[in-house]
């Protein structure tokens, strides 16, 4: 870590799967609707998570942390652990008095190659977090900062937004929001995006060509 704390009071998982590189790219070529459709809605976080960068687009390997409302201590530690390609995902327990991510978090995901953050919780710092081309997604902004005395955890499934998000789940984000694709059921989604793309764009082109002959008969 990058600050002097003692971090008896975190737990750590020993490791978890990831999805495959190849698999995460998919996913992220089509709307994080049709993916949240694909898993008949039921792991799209609620709207309370919104966007809080202006970069929008997310993707990656769930990076999970527990904390105590906040207290941002396991964050720091988890970034010990993040990977290349990683997403931060906190359960602040929905807590927006203080933020839990700033731009010195930014700076460390960053140079550990995490892509961004979901946290239920606040976030602070936005503009600096959207300089470094961070995503970040959280239930509210404060410039209020936090403690760092834990407890967390570390590597185990969360609850964000009204989902569980577990360790190596795929996050993906866009405009509109965030979806959890759970890790064992990306073939599955992978599977079914692309029909309901294709079924999606089939009903607007149906929809342009009546717009169209309805222009015609009033012209």
């Amino acid at each position: 870590m990058f600050i002097s704390a003692a971090t008896d009071t975190l737990s750590v998982a020993e490791g978890w799967d990831r999805a495959a590189p190849d698999a995460i790219r998919r996913l992220g070529e089509v709307p994080a609707a049709a993916v949240g459709d694909a898993l008949a809605r039921m792991t799209v976080l609620d709207g309370g998570i919104r966007l809080v960068t202006e970069r929008s687009a997310l993707l990656g390997n769930a990076l999970t942390v527990d904390v105590r409302a906040g207290d941002n201590l396991a964050i720091h530690r988890a970034l010990d652990d993040a990977r290349p390609g990683d997403v931060l995902v906190v359960n602040g327990h929905g807590d927006t008095t203080r933020a839990l991510v700033g731009d010195l978090i930014g700076e460390i995901m960053i140079s550990a190659g995490v892509t961004g953050a979901v946290v239920d919780g606040a976030a602070r710092d936005v503009r600096a977090l959207s300089e470094l081309g961070l995503t970040v997604y959280a239930r509210a902004v404060t410039p209020a900062g936090p403690f760092k005395d834990g407890p967390g955890s570390i590597g185990v499934p969360v609850a964000v937004g009204g989902v569980v998000a577990a360790p190596g789940d795929v996050i993906v984000g866009d405009a509109d929001g965030v979806v959890v694709v759970p890790w064992r059921r990306i073939e599955e989604v992978l599977g079914s995006v692309d029909v309901i793309v294709a079924r999606e764009e089939a009903l607007r082109q149906k929809i342009l060509a009546a717009r169209s002959d309805r222009a015609e008969v009033v012209g």
